[in-house]
């Protein structure tokens, strides 16, 4: 009993723990949401299945050169089917019943040897039934056609790797750009609460002031309208980032009410900004997973044409089998071995393979006019996101400096309104000023950090 007691308290203590630890929430920095969406993303879970698929696609192709062994067994009943022999000279004699072209007397004296092996030299035979078991093995000795198809199976691998890579750099920019989204709405949402408590605090003391018969009503009320706003404008945000993190769960692979907390805040992300590597790249075109993808997909169509010439050479196969009567009828000339080897040349196809070889040669061309494409474009994507990063870095550093002049402007007029010397509409307006700043201010930032992912993925250093 007592070993029971302590196994029920140990399965309770488990369950209690495991519930506990599915309450805890994904507390994670940048890098570990990036590494563990590469864990749990489902397109990146899919991604991985194509490459697993692409393997065995491989080992498929591959075994259909490799020796081939199969078995069968037949089972065959001729309805006790009588069969007559008699046998005679071609002079004046008889020759069996079945046979069309005529018998000297040598071949009668053949099958009499034949029937008297069997037990008898004229006269009905039934026809016993028949079973056998027959092992056959084949193997394919040349195939122009199966080693071009060996090595496409073997590029079709390599593309099924490289999209893979492709998929998580792709994963790993949308986690990036959720992740900054969300801090920099965060962000907000408490420079809004910072300044909602201000303005509170404003209002009240604007009202006890009305009270007391000092300040006018329109005062109050132009505060109170500035105050509602600002709430509107709060609840706004917290949905916005509820949108946010909604995405990163998806993005992650965890359930949809999975608890998430971001480890990193702004400050850190801002403090990892290094503009000088950024605009001095030492960008290599062949690294780049887009252009390895189309280098890949131009060798593929190479070897398209590779199959296609291979049409007009020979397939050679060997083969041995050997059959084992288990069953006989009394009239079985088959042999127990059996090898040989077969060789299949094509001859003519009407212009068939002719016209196969050409569209493959132009599939190539395609494809090499895309690769060239694909560097062009890619050239020119780098010089816009350098060109895009240097923008945004510009435009964060005037922003930044908007905020420091809108803040001194508002806290300047705030000291003021206390001593009577602004209205509340002066307030109000240098408030929307520095709420307006801020807004820019995080907007650049947001901007800033997202033209650098984009430069890490072009970069393939994300």
């Amino acid at each position: 009993m007592k070993v029971i007691r302590f196994a029920v308290l140990m399965a309770f203590a488990l369950t209690g723990n495991l519930i506990f630890a599915q309450q805890l929430p994904y507390l994670l920095t940048l890098d570990e949401a990036r590494q563990y969406a590469l864990q749990h993303n489902k397109t990146l879970l899919n991604a991985r299945d194509h490459v697993t698929s692409s393997d065995e696609k491989y080992r498929e192709t591959r075994a259909q050169g490799l020796p081939q062994v199969n078995g069968t067994v037949d089972f065959m009943t001729y309805f006790n089917y009588e069969l007559n022999f008699s046998f005679g000279s071609s002079e004046g004699g008889t020759i069996p019943d079945f046979t069309v072209p005529p018998y000297d007397a040598g071949d009668a004296q053949l099958f009499g040897a034949i029937m008297g092996l069997m037990g008898s030299s004229s006269g009905p035979i039934i026809m016993d039934n028949q079973m056998s078991a027959v092992g056959q093995i084949s193997q394919l000795i040349f195939s122009g056609q199966y080693w071009a198809g060996l090595q496409t199976a073997r590029i079709a691998q390599k593309l099924a790797d490289q999209s893979l890579i492709l998929s998580e750099l792709d994963v790993k920019e949308s986690i990036t750009n959720s992740y900054y989204l969300t801090l920099v709405t965060e962000q907000n949402l408490r420079i809004l609460g910072e300044n909602l408590t201000n303005l509170n605090t404003m209002l009240e003391h604007t009202n006890n002031m009305y009270k007391a018969g000092v300040a006018e009503e329109t005062d109050v009320d132009q505060l109170r309208i500035t105050v509602n706003q600002l709430k509107n404008s709060q609840k706004a945000l917290e949905r916005n980032i509820q949108l946010n993190y909604n995405m990163l769960r998806f993005q992650l692979g965890v359930a949809p009410d999975a608890a998430i907390k971001l480890a990193d805040n702004l400050e850190q992300v801002m403090a990892k900004i290094n503009p000088q590597s950024a605009l001095n790249p030492g960008f290599d075109i062949t690294g780049n997973i887009n252009y390895q993808l189309m280098e890949s997909q131009t060798m593929l169509s190479k070897k398209q044409v590779d199959i296609r010439n291979w049409a007009y050479a020979p397939t050679i196969s060997g083969f041995y089998s050997y059959t084992k009567k288990i069953i006989t009828t009394g009239f079985d000339l088959s042999p127990n071995h059996l090898a040989g080897i077969s060789a299949s040349v094509p001859i003519f196809s009407s212009g068939m393979r002719r016209a196969q070889v050409s569209q493959a040669k132009i599939d190539l061309d395609i494809a090499r006019r895309n690769q060239e494409m694909v560097k062009e474009q890619l050239e020119i994507q780098k010089n816009q996101l350098l060109f895009n990063y240097q923008s945004a870095l510009e435009n964060f550093n005037t922003q930044k400096e908007n905020i420091d002049v809108a803040g001194r402007v508002l806290k300047n007029i705030q000291n003021k309104y206390r001593e009577g010397l602004v209205s509340s509409l002066d307030l109000t307006q240098a408030n929307s000023n520095y709420l307006s700043a801020e807004s820019n201010y995080l907007s650049a930032i947001l901007t800033l950090l997202q033209s650098q992912t984009a430069l890490e993925k072009l970069y393939n250093t994300i």
